[in-house]
């Protein structure tokens, strides 16, 4: 009784930490963002403050999901350090409790957390990415110089039976199959060069791209506007999807349909595989961080040497961190498989803290 009543009190403590953590830096980050993107649409006039907050706001689940298991390490890292100055783990130590006893419920509480951030967290932060970009193309559709500078042009290429067009845009929505500022340079079968189409917006359709407002200038010729105009293509929803949509922008519960088209479709899905992994393995990666949190900070006050714990939390985080895009880009270069590169830095970050607890407890 005693025992189940002290694993919650650790799970709620170490749950509350790190909720206060990862709320904490949304929070901040979410500010900054506002901040930064208030000063990019201060020239645009009668500019909405509601529409900027909810773009900026929208990003901002994405970026805090890549440093939820800092979130975690540090959480677990202030918990058991407040613990242990409250003396509360003498406590629980003269009550019978050993190490293991209460690392465990922050173990089960970090397994939960990040099953919830994987099956629910990701999926949701995807889909408010999608909906910040159409904010976005609102917000500076009638400035193509402000939306370039949100992360640079994307390019796209197809050849058809009419020859070659290039096409590059400022912005993309819905993976690529809606693009915002684009310019295309179609070239004829022999590769001459035959007109630049600039337009407003594009979007793939059955055969062919419909674009708005668009303006032709081909050679000898005056320019001509037109408000709707249709270029062929031999271009799939799939193909495009592959060259503008980044991995993790896919929802966890479609990353099986993607590799299962981009492997139908003869493309590489390696990316795909490899976010899929990542998700799979970040509950686990989320108990890890907890091993490596209590085995720097469940040494007691009055034994001092509490900054150099600390300083070797944050360093083993920062050394997991490397090792996993490490192996992330090994596996992108295809010289690792994506089940290594996404589970390798869980074992060694989970078997370094566990090794390094069991000899400080056990000896």
């Amino acid at each position: 009784m005693l025992g189940g009543t002290l694993a919650r009190y650790f799970g709620m403590r170490f749950l509350s930490s790190v909720l206060l953590v990862f709320f904490g830096i949304f929070a901040l980050v979410a500010l900054l963002d506002y901040i930064e993107l208030m000063r990019r649409a201060s020239d645009i006039p009668n500019v909405s403050p509601i529409l900027v907050a909810k773009t900026s706001l929208f990003r901002v689940p994405q970026v805090t999901e890549r440093i939820m298991p800092f979130c975690v390490l540090i959480g677990a890292m202030s918990c058991y350090l407040n613990l242990s100055r409250r003396l509360e783990l003498v406590v629980a130590r003269s009550a019978g409790m050993s190490a293991w006893q209460f690392v465990s419920p922050a173990l089960v509480v970090a397994f939960l957390f990040g099953a919830i951030a994987t099956t629910i967290y990701n999926p949701v932060s995807a889909i408010l990415q999608e909906r910040s970009k159409r904010f976005e193309s609102e917000l500076f559709g009638q400035n193509p110089e402000a939306m370039t500078s949100v992360g640079g042009a994307f390019w796209l290429s197809q050849r058809s039976p009419e020859g070659q067009a290039i096409f590059n845009a400022a912005s993309s929505r819905n993976q690529g199959v809606s693009l915002s500022g684009v310019t295309i340079f179609t070239f004829d079968t022999e590769g001459h060069f035959k007109n630049r189409i600039e337009a407003r917006a594009a979007e793939l359709k059955a055969e062919s791209w419909e674009l708005q407002d668009a303006h032709v200038f081909a050679l000898g010729a005056r320019p001509a506007s037109y408000p709707q105009y249709q270029l062929k293509t031999n271009l799939t929803p799939e193909q495009v999807r592959e060259s503008f949509a980044t991995p993790e922008t896919v929802p966890f519960w479609e990353l099986p349909s993607y590799i299962k088209i981009a492997e139908n479709a003869g493309l590489q899905a390696s990316g795909y595989r490899l976010q899929f992994q990542k998700l799979l393995a970040r509950p686990f990666m989320m108990a890890a961080m907890v091993f490596l949190a209590a085995a720097v900070s469940l040494r007691f006050f009055r034994f001092g040497g509490v900054q150099k714990m600390v300083l070797s939390g944050v360093a083993a985080g920062f050394l997991l961190y490397v090792l996993s895009k490490v192996t992330e880009d090994l596996s992108k270069a295809e010289l690792l498989h994506p089940v290594a590169a996404a589970w390798v830095p869980v074992l060694v970050g989970g078997l370094t803290g566990f090794i390094a607890l069991l000899y400080q407890e056990d000896g």
